[in-house]
Order: C-alpha cells, then sequence, then structure tokens
C-alpha cells in the first residue's frame, strides 16, 4: 500500500505516491545510461556526481549497458535519455520556454532508480530532485513514484550588480542555487544610477568612467549566461532606460534632457537625470547599447527597466516640450510610451522583445512588451488584461528581509475580495489612520471594523491607493484589539487600542513597529472594498508567465549574499514551481532546514561561512559560537526598516559600511519561530493550553543568548567593542531575565498589580522596536503574554509543567 510522508523536497513535486521498501545507495550502485548524450547532459550528471561525493563520499561507476552486479544488494541508477528531443536544450524565446520541457519522471524501487524525460531540461531537474533525497546520513531512499513539472514557465531571480558589485565567481555560485531551486531565469541588472557594469564598445566611457572600475568584460558576460545555459537557466539583461540613468549621464551627458556636468552617483533612492527623448543620438545611442547586449544575450528578452522616471528634466527642457507637442505627447507617460515603442521598434530588428516594469504600462504599448510587477497582483493584473505578458516580484522582494512564510503565502494572482456579512448581523465601525515613515511619506488608510454583540469578529483594512484586504487572526485583550494582515511592506501585526474615538498603538510590519494614530469616522454602512472584483478571464491568466524574487543590492554585498539568499529562495522558487501553498508553514519549514542542509552539504552556497566570517571580524574567531548563540535571539528590522534607520542616521549611500551586527544574520530566528506561533495562538485562544515544550525550548535560547552576551562583555576587550555590541548584549541579558519572569507568572496565572505592571512595560518598552537595525522578536511575545495575563477576560487554564527545565 502507498505511504503518505513529506518528502525534504523544495520545491516539492506536483505528484507523489511513496511505496513500500527503500533504496539503498552503496559504493556498489551503478549509474547506468541509456540513450544518446550531449554536452549538456553529460556536464549536468557530472554534477550529480560530484554532489554525491560531496554528500556521501561516494564515487560510483557509470557505464552504458546492463549492470554487472548482482545479488540482494545490488542497486543502480538508471537514467533514460531523450531520444529525439523536439527542440534544442535551451529555450531562445518565450515560446519555447514552456513547462513541458522541464517535465520528468522519477521512479525509486528497492532494486533501481529511473530518471526519465522527454527533453533534456527534464533530466536536469530530475537529477536535483533525486540529489535532495539523498542526505548526508547514508539513510535509505524511500520508494516512490514521482511525476513533476512547473506550473510556471518563468521563474526568475533577479540580482542588482549594480548597487554593489558581484564577482563572476559569486554570480555563478548563485546559479549553481538557482539550478538547485529549479529556477530558470536569471534577470542580470547591469545598470543604474549608481554604476554601468557591461563593457561596450561603441560606449566605452561607459564602463571607463561610470563604472568605478567594476564592471563586467563582453568574455566574462559570455562565460555567465554559457554557466547558465548549461544549468537550464536563461538570462536577461537589464539596461535602464530612460531613468535611472545617473551613470549614463556622467560618461555622456550630451545624450541627457538636462544639461550637465553630472558627478557619479553613490546615494540609493530615485535620481532626476533622464535620456532626452526628443535628441536623435540618444536613439543611436540606444540602438547600438542594444545590438551589444543581444549579442551577449541568446534569450529574445531584454528588460529595459523603464521604472520611476521623474518626469521633472522632460518638463522643464523647452525642446522636449517642443517635441512633445509636435508628436501630440499630452503628458510625460505619453512621452515615456513614445520612448518605448521607438525602443520596441529597435528591439525588434534585432529580433529581441521588450520587458519593463510596471510604469512602462500605457494603453497603447505594443502588446508583444512584457511588464514585470513591483506594485502588487493588481498591477499584473492590469498589465494580464490589457494583453501583455506579465510577471510578479512584489511579494518576493528578498532584499527586504521578510519571514519565508509571507514569502510562500503570496499570490500569484490577486483574489476578490470575500463576501460583506449583513449589516442587520451587526455594527461596522470605520476608523481613519496614518503612521509615519523615517523615509518617504506617512502611510494612511482605512479600518473597517464589524462587530456583534460587542465582539469584532470581521474587518478590512483599506491603503490610500490599494485595494481593500480582509483582516486575519482578530483578538481583544481588554482595550486591545489585534490582527494581522500581508501587505506589500510584509506581513502586518497591529495591537490598537480604540477608545474615545481615539485609535492609538503599534503595526507591527514584519518585525519592527511603526506607532499608528487614527480617529473615528462614523458607524453603521457597509464599507466601500476597493477593488472587490479583479476576476481574469482564462485567457487573461495565460498571460500571466509566473514571477521572480528580486535582490536589490543596497544592503546586500560580496559577503552577505548567500546569506540574504538561502535557503529562504526556495521557498519562492516552490511557489512557482508547485503552486499554491497545499502545505501548512509548519511542514514549509521542516523542508526548507532540510533544503538548507542539503544546499550546505551538496552545494557551493556560502550562507553558512558568510554568517561565521562576520561575527569573526565583528567579535573575534573564538568567540563566533557565542555570536551564533547571540544571533539566534536577533533579526535583522524587516521590510526597509534598515533602509529608513540610515536615510534618517547616516549617509543612505555606498558609503554606509555592511559590517554591522544585522549584516551577518540570517533574514529570521528560527529558533524563535515556534514561540512567535505560540503568542499568536495563545492570543486567538486564551483558554487554550500553552506547549510547555515551545515555552522551555524558547526560554533555552533566550537563556544562551544572555549567557553568550556576559561571554562576550567578559572577553571583548572594551577598545574592540562597538556601542551596537554593548546595547545588543545588555538587551539579551535583560530578555532572558523579562522571559523567564513574564512565562512563570503566566504559567502561575498571577497578573501584576499596577506598579509591576508599569515597571514591567517599561522593560518591554525597551526591548521592544530597532536597536542599531535589528529587532528582538522574542520581545513581542512577551508582551502578547503580559496582555493575555493582564486583560483576558477568562483566565487561560493553568499551564500544566510536566517537564522541568535545565536552565
Amino acid at each position: 500500500m502507498p505511504r503518505t510522508t513529506s518528502l525534504p523536497l523544495m520545491p516539492y513535486p506536483q505528484h507523489v505516491v511513496v511505496e513500500n521498501g527503500n533504496f539503498t545507495l552503496n559504493r556498489d550502485t551503478r549509474i547506468r545510461i541509456i540513450g544518446d548524450s550531449t554536452s549538456l547532459l553529460d556536464a549536468a550528471i557530472e554534477r550529480f556526481l560530484q554532489r554525491l561525493g560531496q554528500q556521501r563520499n561516494l564515487t560510483l561507476d557509470v557505464g552504458g549497458s546492463a549492470s554487472g552486479t548482482s545479488g540482494p544488494e545490488a542497486t543502480e541508477i538508471l537514467i533514460q535519455l531523450p531520444q529525439s528531443p523536439t527542440t534544442g536544450a535551451l529555450p531562445l524565446t518565450l515560446a519555447q520556454l514552456q513547462q513541458e520541457r522541464e517535465k520528468y519522471q522519477l521512479h525509486i524501487s528497492p532494486q533501481q532508480v529511473t530518471l526519465s524525460a522527454g527533453e533534456p531540461l527534464g533530466i536536469l531537474r530530475g537529477l536535483h530532485t533525486l540529489s535532495q533525497l539523498i542526505d548526508s546520513e547514508s539513510a535509505p531512499i524511500p520508494a516512490m513514484r514521482i511525476e513533476d513539472q512547473p506550473l510556471y514557465r518563468w521563474r526568475g531571480l533577479m540580482l542588482d550588480s549594480v548597487r554593489h558589485f558581484f564577482s563572476v565567481d559569486t554570480i555563478k555560485r548563485q546559479l549553481d542555487g538557482m539550478a538547485a531551486a529549479k529556477l530558470n531565469v536569471f534577470h542580470w541588472h547591469l545598470t543604474d544610477d549608481q554604476g554601468w557594469r557591461l563593457e561596450s564598445p561603441s560606449y566605452p566611457r561607459l564602463h571607463q568612467v561610470a563604472s568605478g572600475g567594476n564592471y563586467y568584460t563582453r568574455d566574462q558576460v559570455r562565460d555567465i549566461v554559457a554557466y547558465a545555459a548549461a544549468r537550464g537557466i536563461v538570462v536577461v539583461p537589464e539596461i535602464d532606460m530612460p531613468g535611472h540613468a545617473s551613470a549614463i549621464a556622467v560618461a555622456y551627458p550630451e545624450l541627457m534632457s538636462a544639461p550637465g556636468p553630472y558627478k557619479p552617483e553613490d546615494r540609493w533612492g530615485v535620481h532626476t537625470p533622464l535620456l532626452n527623448p526628443a535628441n536623435p543620438d540618444v536613439l543611436i545611442f540606444a540602438g547600438k547599447i542594444l545590438a551589444e547586449v543581444a549579442e551577449l544575450f541568446p534569450f529574445e528578452y531584454i528588460h529595459i527597466g523603464g521604472d520611476e522616471v521623474n518626469p521633472e528634466h522632460w518638463q522643464n527642457n523647452p525642446k522636449i516640450q517642443t517635441y512633445m507637442a509636435e508628436h501630440q505627447l499630452d503628458t510625460p507617460q505619453d512621452l515615456h510610451n513614445h520612448f518605448n515603442l521607438q525602443l520596441t521598434a529597435i528591439l525588434r530588428t534585432l529580433n529581441r522583445r521588450m520587458i519593463g516594469w510596471d510604469e512602462v504600462l500605457h494603453p497603447d504599448l505594443d502588446k508583444e512588451v512584457a511588464v514585470q510587477s513591483w506594485r502588487g497582483p493588481d498591477a499584473l493584473a492590469d498589465a494580464a488584461r490589457a494583453g501583455h505578458p506579465a510577471i510578479l516580484s512584489t511579494g518576493f522582494y528578498l532584499d527586504q528581509p521578510q519571514y519565508t512564510a509571507y514569502h510562500y503565502r503570496n499570490r500569484i494572482t490577486p483574489q476578490d475580495a470575500p463576501a460583506l456579512p449583513s449589516s442587520k448581523d451587526g455594527i461596522w465601525h470605520h476608523w481613519a489612520f496614518e503612521f509615519p515613515r523615517k523615509r518617504g511619506s506617512a502611510i494612511s488608510g482605512q479600518l473597517t471594523l464589524f462587530s456583534t454583540a460587542g465582539k469584532v469578529t470581521r474587518g478590512f483594512i483599506t491603503f490610500s491607493g490599494q485595494r481593500s484586504q480582509p483582516l486575519m487572526n482578530i483578538s481583544q485583550q481588554g482595550p486591545l484589539t489585534r490582527f494581522t494582515v500581508d501587505t506589500w511592506m510584509g506581513p502586518l501585526s497591529a495591537r490598537v487600542q480604540l477608545e474615545e474615538q481615539q485609535m492609538s498603538g503599534d503595526f507591527l510590519v514584519g518585525n519592527a513597529p511603526y506607532p499608528v494614530t487614527g480617529s473615528f469616522l462614523d458607524t453603521g454602512h457597509a464599507p466601500q472594498v476597493h477593488g472587490a472584483d479583479i476576476t481574469l478571464t482564462g485567457e487573461q491568466q495565460q498571460n500571466i508567465l509566473g514571477g521572480e524574487a528580486a535582490l536589490w543590492a543596497e544592503m546586500v554585498d560580496e559577503r552577505t549574499i548567500d546569506l540574504r539568499l538561502w535557503p529562504r529562495t526556495f521557498a519562492v522558487a516552490e511557489r512557482l514551481w508547485s503552486g499554491q501553498p497545499a502545505r501548512d508553514e509548519d511542514e514549509l519549514y521542516r523542508r526548507m532546514q532540510a533544503a538548507e542542509q542539503w544546499a550546505a552539504s551538496a552545494l557551493p552556497l556560502q550562507h553558512r561561512q558568510q554568517q561565521q566570517q562576520a561575527l569573526a571580524r565583528l567579535l573575534s574567531p573564538e568567540l563566533v559560537d557565542a555570536g551564533i548563540n547571540l544571533s539566534a535571539v536577533l533579526e535583522p528590522a524587516h521590510y526597509y526598516h534598515r533602509h529608513h534607520e540610515k536615510s534618517a542616521h547616516a549617509t543612505y549611500s555606498r558609503r554606509d559600511p555592511l559590517n554591522l551586527l544585522a549584516d551577518s544574520l540570517p533574514v529570521e530566528s528560527l529558533a524563535l519561530r515556534e514561540f512567535r506561533n505560540l503568542g499568536q495562538s495563545l492570543t486567538l485562544n486564551p483558554k487554550h493550553n500553552a506547549d510547555w515544550k515551545i515555552f522551555q525550548h524558547s526560554l533555552l535560547h533566550l537563556w544562551r543568548a544572555a549567557q553568550a552576551a556576559e561571554q562576550i562583555l567578559t572577553t571583548l576587550p572594551q577598545s574592540k567593542r562597538s556601542d551596537e555590541i554593548q546595547k545588543i548584549a545588555e538587551l539579551a541579558i535583560l530578555q532572558s531575565e523579562l522571559g523567564f519572569e513574564i512565562v512563570s507568572r503566566y504559567s502561575d496565572q498571577r497578573p501584576y498589580s499596577h506598579d509591576e505592571e508599569i515597571a514591567v512595560r517599561e522593560k518591554l518598552d525597551r526591548l521592544n522596536g530597532m536597536h542599531h537595525e535589528m529587532a528582538f522578536p522574542a520581545a513581542y511575545v512577551l508582551e502578547q503574554l503580559c496582555d493575555l495575563l493582564q486583560y483576558s477576560i477568562t483566565a487561560p487554564e493553568k499551564i500544566t509543567n510536566e517537564e522541568s527545565t535545565d536552565v
């Protein structure tokens, strides 16, 4: 009979049936290949053997004839190569980028593993699945049948080589990770305000003057493109036009819309230099540059950016205004589209197609232009509805530290809003709110809550300019109302007081809070739900190609890129390969940790080494273990909190060194994930018995972090101890003390007196928020427990401490 189990695979296959028995891999196992091989397949099999050697220290015989071994212990891996593939191995056009080409079958019986596919790409994908099933502990592989192919044909990763430059070796290492995650599009961001990273024979000042000495030669580009192709990955270059053009302005100011001279730009953000569409030399420039790019990159799509075009220089240039009048272009958006149509025509002569970010979408844009959305599923739907190929990146921005579960929940296509309850069943209450940010305008919107018998049961939140979203996990403790919702900023957890027609409290975006204020609007009528009906037809759905993870590099460099990307990129890859998440988040994290261990042993990824090396630089080599224990209770501030902090307190530029403790941290504390989930579940159901083992496990991490902090403060000389290390160590000690105190009081159901509560709240306030661009995620759980202890009307049942802790 088939067995049901969760396999340590990411992305998870579409169809898996686990059968009885196990396949044992040992030194007598033989690899047999049937069919005509190619250089692509030979290299893929060789890489599989290299991974096998790293995982199991095994070297297996490879042959094309039947195995010569016999007996009950004899096993073999049979690779059945495609006999007559219908197309070449590497897709060169969008039409060739089809899911069927990556389909494979993997059958594992006690005696034999059989991998087969109709196309070479399927063999490449299946070899990585087989490699993941082979752990480093010599455990047998369960017998099973896998039928697998991707749901989406465009599954990409964008790397930004402009803000911080990445070496060829670093790029190749990420391509190895992409292949392991079954991603198939490498979107390479090569030009922007802060630099031009591509050698140009026609306009050499671009790489000589505007690169700061860091650029890729044409031979290096060919090498990377070939390296990607060997792993079943196409490369899409991004050459920004007409905006993000400060680097072009430095090299060739005569092409710009405002007179120079221009200085090299190292600040982050949106800058004003724009190419001048009224200047004929600009089209000559675009034609020559795009011809050079097309020569290097064989895939048919070239990305021209097209985002964040500030029209100031266009509006202030009389010649451009005259040009607009002559061509009957009424708005800057019309001029932008006019320029894009000219780029589309140039690309068509080169047998290439254009892709751009959201801002290129215009009613008159050529239908063959693909649109990549950074504004969300609604903008993606607009592009698909208008007939354009469309790709989603919102929710997959990996330069924003976010919980992996948030990326995993991210919807590729927009969902219609749920039906509203009838006003006769309860009362609607409407509130306006606002919270400031340290960079950019304040965020505002409307909160709508539906109450029945005085209890909030439903709700919506509508951020200005965004569609309405239903609230999740609504709860009330005393004067506090809590809810969660996934936003374009990340997961948002609200803790607000709604009293005397005023709103106050915090919106925790990721793991760091924004203080929110608001006021009561009115009551009674049902809310106006924005964006309620956004259904796409079946034909329009077909326009959605897939999605891309994006790693912008303001806060990422050579020494941290693996730590930022891996292993969580596996979760994004699974969303794009497997489709809607059908498995719970606990299982996701179990499989992701298995993928992380596999990647660390079988691949050249360096996420573990990069953390250890960063801690050795910050502390000392002998304090790395202490740094790891301290790091377990820390997270870098999520969303763009770190960008905003640097904007307010540093230069917000390349001049800000990425050598803080925050730069050494994994994106999320897996050690405290269960603790965060426990706080959420107890808030929703205060009468539920808490899992004391989770409390014990979490308190152990807090205690270890405090002990590590004591060790660091004792061992590290004051002269080598930064202010951030001093403060974080002191707060880690405070957090451990608070953790034991609050959990003990919660366990015994002993609420604080008024004065005691003031004192403990003051200590919690010291822990909450950002500290040197970091957060203590356990602090908010302790605050939840304190709220439950003080405000729950029906006290939770006393926690049974069946096991004592050694801490």
